[in-house]
């Protein structure tokens, strides 16, 4: 509108018989007589324009430009940089490479990874009671070195296909400010500091926690054999809901246990897909596989399905284990955050898709919350 309103304005001082006259008898091609009217350039060779519409037509120009410019700047927030984080802030300049390995500036793979764990060990507490403190906090610790030590394995078996895929290029080992060797020395530091929290569980939890180790290795190769690599992940990142489990009552209820660690795999396969999107271009170039490019236009569907069969397994899993009723009102709440979440995505939009993937923390805390009320009311 203010485009519209200056070049109207302009148009009607053009239009004036007074100033329309003089400017015509004033303007000659070959001599133009500097008595009249100063006539100046405007953007082009061999135009000329009067000097009192020049800045009228100037700030039509500069909001033009700036409108254009805005569009620029939206379309490339869209796909999501690297930025500078608290790493760069405060760590020495020593640190920040291995801080980043261990993704310690994106803490969302943390919170996805303990979730299960927070279930597991809640819902192990007796009823009427709180959940043991102690344990919360260990896996808590746990869930960060292992994140941070499986993202090192990933980078290290990825270092190639990162730098060809726009997200993870500036990746500490893919842009080469760590060597291999010294990714490898530090995933040994993260494995013995992990060591360390699984011994101070019992023997029954060693051995589980022990064993998934070979999912945790694997997983970054699964990516080159199958379309189903948010699978994989699905059973790798949800150990923890029969770890924590077997941490309080020194094995593992199957009827209660499996349904929740199979409501964790399928909540994986809902909240991957959707990460995988973002990087299903640089995906097709290097030749990886995603549940992303298996689905495609149906990705909608497909993970309406597995967030249905998500909500159900964790009912099966509250009722095996005899939970109070705040539990199912809560779970109708967190089935309403996965709904808006599958609803509202564009898959198109790499920002968008970030945005609902770390949404799922939120997911995570609803169910903890409901395990947690629906075993005191118990």
């Amino acid at each position: 509108m203010t485009s519209f309103r200056l070049l109207s304005r302009a148009s009607r001082r053009l239009l004036k018989p007074s100033h329309s006259r003089s400017h015509l008898s004033a303007y000659q091609p070959t001599k133009p007589n500097p008595k009249e009217t100063p006539l100046i350039p405007f953007s082009h060779r061999h135009r000329w324009i009067p000097s009192y519409l020049d800045s009228d037509l100037r700030l039509v120009a500069h909001i033009s430009t700036s409108s254009s410019s805005n569009k620029d700047d939206n379309r490339v927030s869209d796909d999501p940089k690297a930025q500078a984080s608290w790493i760069d802030a405060y760590l020495p300049r020593q640190a920040r490479p291995y801080a980043k390995l261990a993704r310690l500036d994106k803490p969302i793979g943390t919170w996805l990874l303990a979730w299960p764990c927070m279930w597991s060990i809640t819902l192990a507490a007796s009823p009427g009671h709180l959940p043991d403190i102690k344990m919360l906090t260990l896996f808590g610790c746990g869930a960060l070195l292992l994140r941070g030590a499986g993202c090192t394995v990933n980078d290290l078996l990825d270092r190639d296909i990162d730098t060809m895929v726009e997200r993870t290029k500036l990746r500490p080992i893919a842009s080469g400010l760590l060597t291999p060797f010294k990714g490898l020395c530090f995933l040994g530091f993260q494995l013995l500091l992990g060591l360390g929290i699984l011994l101070q569980l019992n023997n029954y939890s060693r051995v589980l926690g022990a064993s998934s180790l070979l999912l945790v290795f694997s997983y970054p190769l699964m990516k080159r054999l199958t379309f189903w690599p948010q699978a994989y992940l699905g059973l790798t990142f949800n150990w923890g809901a029969l770890l924590g489990w077997a941490a309080i009552k020194g094995s593992i209820d199957p009827a209660i246990v499996l349904p929740l660690y199979i409501s964790g795999v399928f909540w994986t396969l809902v909240y991957d897909t959707i990460y995988a999107h973002q990087d299903k271009e640089d995906d097709l170039k290097v030749g990886v596989k995603s549940t992303a490019l298996r689905f495609g236009d149906s990705t909608k569907e497909w993970i309406t399905g597995f967030g249905i069969l998500c909500i159900s397994s964790l009912a099966l899993s509250g009722y095996n284990a005899e939970i109070g009723w705040p539990y199912y009102a809560l779970l109708a709440v967190a089935s309403g955050q996965l709904a808006w979440q599958i609803w509202t995505v564009d898959l198109s939009s790499r920002l968008d898709c970030n945005r609902k993937f770390v949404s799922n923390k939120w997911f995570g805390a609803i169910i903890c919350s409901a395990i947690l009320l629906g075993r005191l009311s118990s």
